[in-house]
């Protein structure tokens, strides 16, 4: 039909799932207008990429039913990254207009220091690396890329390579978040002397931080 507009079946029973909730193979297959084995193997192959799970449900006298939902990494395929961006922006900006540079930044900072309180909760406690290593694999859930290595020049220092942000657009615009992510690792770290060394704003491939353990 002239207008329609063809949606693959994975994309097409994401949304369904997306504005229904839940739903049973049966129920997608029909709305779909394809057969139900046809819209079984769509749902195991959408379910190995961890993007829908199958829950089983008592409708009454008789066997449970099976119903499908999407999994947060289902609901992760609509966000609207640039979207969420453009927000951010304009929610910084205008809170740039009213208040103070000093506001802006104490309320930054307020807010690294409670993510922090978040961040050490699930890593815990242990040695810098093992800590690192736990950091690295939050960070990479939220959308960075990063990695740890040990510092060629200082076998006491540890260094941490940023080579992905999730806020990259809004760094760009204001630098001010940087200050943040630096303060968010330091009190991550608050046994630890940590120094930015490389920053991607000023042409470098990647940011990059320095953290040496205190001397005890």
């Amino acid at each position: 039909m002239i207008g329609q507009v063809q949606v693959p079946t994975r994309e097409a029973a994401l949304s369904l799932l997306l504005e229904k909730g839940e739903l049973s193979a049966s129920s997608l297959s029909l709305s779909l207008g394809i057969s139900v084995q046809a819209i079984r193997r769509h749902l195991r192959s959408l379910q190995n990429d961890g993007l829908v799970e199958s829950i089983s449900i008592s409708l009454g006298p008789g066997r449970p039913s099976n119903v499908w939902h999407l999994t947060s990494k289902g609901h992760h395929c609509f966000f609207n990254e640039k979207g969420s961006e453009k927000f951010a922006l304009e929610l910084l900006d205008s809170i740039e207009k009213r208040l103070s540079p000093n506001i802006l930044k104490d309320l930054l900072n307020t807010q690294a220091f409670e993510k922090a309180i978040l961040y050490r909760r699930k890593i815990g406690l242990g040695k810098v690396q093992d800590r690192l290593r736990k950091l690295i694999e939050l960070r990479i859930e939220e959308g960075h890329k990063a990695d740890f290595y040990k510092c060629k020049d200082d076998s006491l220092s540890w260094y941490l390579n940023a080579f992905h942000c999730s806020i990259k657009g809004i760094a760009e615009s204001f630098p001010v978040v940087c200050d943040q992510e630096l303060q968010l690792i330091r009190y991550i770290f608050p046994d630890c002397n940590v120094e930015r060394v490389q920053w991607r704003i000023d042409e470098a491939k990647t940011c990059g931080f320095k953290i040496t353990p205190n001397k005890i």
